[in-house]
């Protein structure tokens, strides 16, 4: 995994994968990748899925021979928010269990040590010069070199304050120095706005009409590359 993103090379953001194996692999076919892509995964890569440890499997293979970055998302923090608090209500009520059948595991205190340091070692923003990659979100109250000083960081993998209607229909973020790029919340169709990019577009939704589909932004064109669920 690089240490930093540079926007001198293309960069290529995945939306939440979710255990859909097959569906990634479709995705990354389409995307023709290139030597100098640098990937960009916005966390959410298991739970609800059936495929989530394969797709751990691919992801640590994946970053051996491309530039890859993973961020956190909210059900790899669930996940080791159970392992060290042994609670795990909130995990299994979210898509935990099919995470557990993947893995073949009664608990989950059985997962590879490799996949446990994976999980660890997301990050839970990643910046450029003009862009912030987050799995949730930011306030959109405060600016965004506010929200990286004050805001405890894994509030990032949940924020949804900035899908508020009132910004989505203003297209207003005016505290925002970056645009934000973000997955976590499904949408029928990708978000381009000045400020804002949001790509979950509810791969392992596919029972619903109106998603079902896996959303990758290609920068600096703002290009959207999409794929049907095939998991299914």
């Amino acid at each position: 995994m690089a240490d930093h993103l540079t926007e001198n090379r293309r960069i290529i953001a995945v939306g939440d994968i979710h255990g859909c194996f097959y569906t990634l692999h479709r995705l990354l076919e389409k995307l023709e990748l290139q030597e100098s892509d640098q990937l960009v995964f916005l966390g959410d890569y298991i739970d609800r899925g059936k495929y989530s440890k394969e797709v751990i499997d691919f992801l640590m293979e994946l970053r051996e021979w491309c530039d890859c970055h993973f961020l956190m998302g909210n059900h790899e923090l669930m996940l080791l928010q159970y392992l060290n608090s042994e609670d795990p209500s909130l995990w299994l009520q979210n898509g935990g269990t099919a995470t557990l059948e993947s893995y073949e595991s009664v608990d989950g205190k059985d997962i590879a040590e490799s996949h446990l340091e994976f999980f660890s070692s997301c990050s839970y923003y990643l910046e450029t010069e003009n862009y912030l990659f987050v799995h949730g979100g930011l306030d959109p109250e405060l600016s965004v070199k506010k929200n990286l000083q004050t805001v405890e960081r894994e509030t990032f993998c949940w924020m949804r304050d900035h899908l508020r209607a009132h910004y989505l229909e203003t297209g207003d973020y005016p505290k925002w120095e970056k645009t934000v790029v973000c997955g976590h919340t499904p949408i029928t169709e990708p978000i381009l706005l000045d400020k804002l990019i949001s790509i979950d577009t509810g791969c392992v939704y596919h029972s619903n009409p109106s998603l079902g589909k896996l959303s990758a932004l290609v920068l600096p064109g703002r290009t959207i590359v999409q794929t049907e669920n095939i998991d299914s």
